[in-house]
């Protein structure tokens, strides 16, 4: 008789399995991310590492020292992301068009291509949404919708010319996306130089304000309604692959192009499809920019810093929320609340900023390399499957 526990598991046992054990990995990642941003710190902080000079003589001040050093550093990080009602909004805040261009990269990253133009189709999602927000004037609620509208539009037509090219004539989608993020921010830099979006009175490039009917509505501080937005974008996501019969070509393609073009799929037809929804996504991280409310409470005018690197930061954010859209709220959430802590941490702590980008790097860095992750922490290994058979 065959011991049932010898039995391997099937079906849905195993993707149970196997999300668990990427789940583990990605925390072992975030937890080993910690620990090396620890030792940073101790090494870099002049009175700490001058008391390990004398460590085997008084190894208790070397030892107190760094973790009053770390301890300090990552409560004030925490505090500073989630530790009030402020914080919560200012994370919520940071993470909405990094969730927004996330799901632009993760998209594409299941369809089998490489979306580094995020920034290019954020940037052109800020210049559509920006003008209509300072050049039309609309009443109240319809100025917003249409400015929102308008950012999808510049970001998906940005995303389309990407695949189009990518279909109709081979070009590689990784050469193209980077290009185009520099044809996107020179004509930012162009276009604010012009008379229909540079402000008036002034010479440097630099839009006028848009109207306050065209503002997200701010719910608390920066928490504003471009965040629900960016959960609603998550979700339509999620229905778009898991749901759709536009979803499943998406993933027979990104699995094998091959195989999808005999089964009869389209794959060029895919291809600017996912593109144009990519940059769609994009373009709505612009629009939380040109829309949202910063922390003085009004939109940040268009510039040529606007969007900063959201574009290259939502890389980062795919690769960490593997490219699905449920991961990807929870790595914008982090990665946000890093950027809000960051702040806490250098003001209360005395750290520099810049750490926190240390250990956004050093996340991706060990989610990125899962096998080094399991050969530092052994137990993370999928056990080998007992084989089953002979006869009786």
């Amino acid at each position: 008789m065959t011991d049932r526990a010898a039995v391997p598991a099937t079906g849905r046992g195993l993707r149970w399995r196997a999300r668990g054990r990427t789940l583990a990995v990605t925390a072992a990642s975030m937890l080993l991310a910690l620990l090396v941003g620890a030792l940073l710190m101790i090494v870099s902080d002049p009175e700490v590492a001058d008391k390990f000079r004398y460590f085997f003589g008084r190894p208790g001040d070397a030892l107190s020292a760094s973790w009053a050093k770390v301890s300090t550093t990552y409560w004030a990080l925490l505090v500073g992301a989630v530790g009030s009602p402020t914080a919560l909004a200012g994370t919520a805040g940071q993470a909405a068009p990094l969730i927004c261009a996330g799901l632009g990269v993760g998209l594409a990253f299941r369809a089998g291509l490489f979306n580094i133009g995020a920034q290019g189709q954020a940037i052109w999602g800020a210049i559509f949404a920006a003008w209509v927000g300072f050049a039309l004037h609309l009443p109240p609620v319809v100025h917003v919708v249409v400015a929102v509208l308008a950012g999808l539009v510049g970001g998906g037509l940005w995303g389309w010319i990407v695949g189009f090219l990518k279909a109709k004539t081979g070009a590689n989608e990784v050469i193209v996306t980077i290009m185009m993020n520099y044809i996107a921010s020179q004509s930012l830099a162009w276009l604010l130089l012009t008379p229909a979006f540079l402000r008036p009175g002034r010479i440097d490039p630099i839009a006028p304000p848009i109207d306050a009917t065209a503002m997200f509505a701010s719910l608390y501080g920066q928490f504003h309604v471009g965040f629900l937005l960016a959960v609603a974008a998550a979700a339509g996501v999620w229905w778009l692959l898991d749901r759709s019969t536009v979803g499943f070509a998406i993933r027979a393609v990104g699995a094998n192009p091959h195989a999808a073009a005999t089964a009869g799929m389209s794959v060029g037809r895919t291809t600017m499809i996912t593109m144009t929804v990519a940059g769609l996504l994009a373009g709505l991280a612009g629009v939380q920019y040109a829309l949202g409310p910063g922390a003085d409470g009004v939109p940040t005018p268009l510039s040529l810093g606007l969007v900063g690197t959201v574009g290259f930061d939502a890389i980062t954010v795919a690769l960490l929320g593997r490219s699905r859209p449920l991961g990807i709220v929870f790595a914008g959430l982090l990665f946000g609340g890093l950027h809000s802590g960051g702040l806490a941490m250098q003001t209360f702590a005395g750290t520099p900023l810049t750490l926190s980008q240390v250990l956004q790097a050093l996340i991706v860095l060990f989610v990125a390399a899962p096998d080094l992750v399991r050969t530092v922490l052994p137990f993370l290994r999928a056990p080998k499957q007992a084989v089953v058979g002979g006869a009786a």
